[in-house]
């Protein structure tokens, strides 16, 4: 996964949301930080989804929320889908600008005996057994609802191993699943592809995909905020000002290019500290040596900034992931 991939946040707050009414309890730093722009760094999306992951008992929550998401949840990518003609249409739009979601995974649809197959394809590391079931519970459940319930898939499959019975992911999801296979997707019969959506509207789909390559254009071009990413996630204890040299510009000029992205440096710096924090926990280093690596003064600044981030010292957490192998933030 690179350093540059970015989620969309309309799909961060979704995701936060549902957290929330899962009684997770997400830390004010990375609460501020999930709403504050319009792409979320992926070093945020993975804390909340580990946070998730930590926090809640039931092992279909993370389909539970997939299957809630609605059009407007996905941007002006879910209004492109709702405007398509077809079905069969609005999954060609979705290989093609699913990256405006997240681009960490994508879409391809290819053919197969009877109909064809959209696989999902992940590139990201954190949480993606839950995060695959959440992708793929809203695929089904949104273009069921586009179709006005006509759409039946013939089956949903996983690569992973259920993670509960296979009785309760058939009632969500309202098709046969299988586990243990050779790629994540939906197994579709060509009969659906030509179900008519209850939005479609031509005028309305050439505006939006307009707009659409627009922001498509502009995630592939790549930001300051990316460039910003790698310079921190190599050098921690770079400040503003040694990361605006760096890129040629002043500490002032460098907070304008991040606004106009609508992103703060402190936020997104924080959010890689905890997130390089984390993983250096994990690896098994001290909290000595990981604060130190990351800049900080002395071992209770670090430990003050970590309970900022995650209501646990750098000591709890580090506890915690000597003793289950993973680590995380208590639940509230």
């Amino acid at each position: 996964m690179s350093d540059q991939n970015s989620v969309n946040a309309r799909f961060t707050q979704a995701i936060l949301e549902a957290a929330q009414r899962h009684g997770v309890r997400v830390p004010d730093a990375l609460h501020q930080a999930l709403t504050q722009s319009a792409r979320v760094p992926m070093a945020q999306q993975d804390s909340l989804w580990s946070l998730f992951a930590a926090a809640t008992a039931d092992p279909l929550a993370a389909l539970a929320v997939g299957a809630d998401l609605q059009a407007g949840h996905l941007d002006i990518v879910g209004m492109l889908l709702l405007s398509c003609d077809t079905l069969g249409e609005a999954l060609e739009v979705l290989t093609e600008y699913a990256p405006i979601i997240g681009d960490s995974a994508r879409f391809e649809v290819l053919p197969d005996a009877q109909g064809v197959v959209l696989r999902y394809l992940p590139d990201y590391t954190v949480c993606v057994d839950q995060r695959v079931e959440a992708a793929l519970g809203c695929v089904v459940c949104l273009a069921r609802w586009m179709t006005n319930g006509r759409f039946k898939p013939r089956a949903v499959q996983f690569t992973h191993a259920a993670r509960a019975d296979l009785a309760a992911y058939e009632a969500l999801l309202g098709c046969p699943v299988i586990f243990e296979q050779e790629f994540h997707g939906v197994v579709i019969a060509s009969a659906e592809l030509g179900h008519s959506l209850i939005q479609a509207g031509k005028t309305l789909h050439a505006h939006l995909r307009v707009l659409a390559d627009d922001m498509l254009a502009s995630l592939q071009r790549g930001s300051v905020s990316a460039r910003v990413q790698q310079l921190i996630r190599k050098n921690p204890r770079w400040g503003k000002e040694r990361v605006g040299d760096e890129l040629g510009m002043s500490g002032r000029h460098l907070n304008r290019k991040l606004a106009a992205e609508a992103i703060s440096f402190k936020g997104l710096r924080e959010a890689l500290l905890y997130d390089l924090a984390v993983k250096a926990l994990q690896s098994g280093l001290s909290v000595a040596v990981v604060g130190d690596k990351l800049g900080f003064s002395d071992d209770n600044a670090f430990a003050r900034a970590f309970r900022r981030w995650s209501g646990q010292t750098p000591t709890e957490f580090a506890r915690l992931a000597q003793g289950t192998g993973e680590g995380g933030p208590v639940s509230g």
